[in-house]
């Protein structure tokens, strides 16, 4: 299986970027991590940082596709973070997202897992079939009943997170139960608040039709977060997964399912 891997990140309205993502692969698997600091605190930017590096250190020393290999990473990257608390008084209050995604492309098999409000969608044939859930009060409240789905992107609670890396605590991360069983043109998308606020599911799936690359995608995406954005945006960033059967642009785009 052929992977086609874009990925972005930007400072939107804001002075400092405190979303961080990055992506790795070898002849046998893929991991990408994406980390979003959370916003008022001191060093968030510090944060995402430290779960991209930690994974990517983690990962690399002993790549592996499982849920155990998630559960580790996460709490690798939590500790990161709490051990920077205590050498610096200064960024005690420190926290951060962050979402994982690891592929095997000789057995066709993926796994991910998150904690906050940085999202994983998986698209198969143009539509999503999986999405993570927010730990967030406005997705309880929806959850719950009192707020509609359509109304979590608006919601003054909307940033408002339950759980974070930072904590000492990843009791709250949600990984996805079972390796995943892929198919050729399975497409992944991994996001910031930043992004995701300003682009609604149907959304997604409409431009995913319409491009012809990951890369392709990925810069039509950013271009609806710039148009309905304002000028103090949040950070926004994201990594899209193609799936393929080769390497050529060619083979099983996702517009040809329609």
């Amino acid at each position: 299986m052929y992977l086609e891997i874009a990925k972005l990140s930007k400072t939107g309205g804001r002075k400092v970027n405190e979303d961080a993502c990055d992506y790795w692969s070898n002849s046998h698997f893929s991991c990408c991590v994406l980390s979003d600091g959370l916003g008022g605190h001191y060093g968030g930017d510090v944060a995402s940082q430290l779960v991209v590096s930690s994974v990517r250190e983690s990962f690399t020393q002993q790549p592996e596709c499982s849920v155990k290999a998630i559960e580790l990473l996460l709490r690798t990257a939590d500790d990161a973070i709490v051990q920077q608390q205590q050498k610096n008084s200064a960024l005690k209050n420190m926290r951060a997202t962050a979402v994982i995604l690891i592929i095997d492309t000789i057995n066709h098999l993926a796994v991910w897992g998150h904690i906050g409000d940085s999202r994983l969608y998986c698209f198969r044939q143009g539509r999503i079939i999986s999405q993570t859930r927010d730990h967030s009060i406005s997705q309880n409240m929806v959850d719950a009943g009192y707020l509609k789905p359509m109304e979590l992107r608006s919601s003054p609670t909307r940033n408002q997170l339950y759980a974070a890396l930072g904590n000492g605590d990843t009791s709250e991360m949600d990984i996805f139960p079972q390796e995943f069983p892929m198919m050729y043109g399975d497409v992944f998308l991994m996001c910031s608040d930043g992004l995701w606020e300003y682009i609604e599911e149907h959304e997604m799936e409409s431009t995913l039709n319409a491009a012809s690359s990951a890369l392709e995608w990925i810069g039509i995406l950013e271009k609806q977060v710039l148009v309905r954005g304002h000028a103090t945006q949040d950070n926004y960033s994201a990594i899209a997964v193609w799936c393929k059967d080769s390497d050529d642009d060619r083979t099983l785009m996702p517009g040809e399912w329609n």
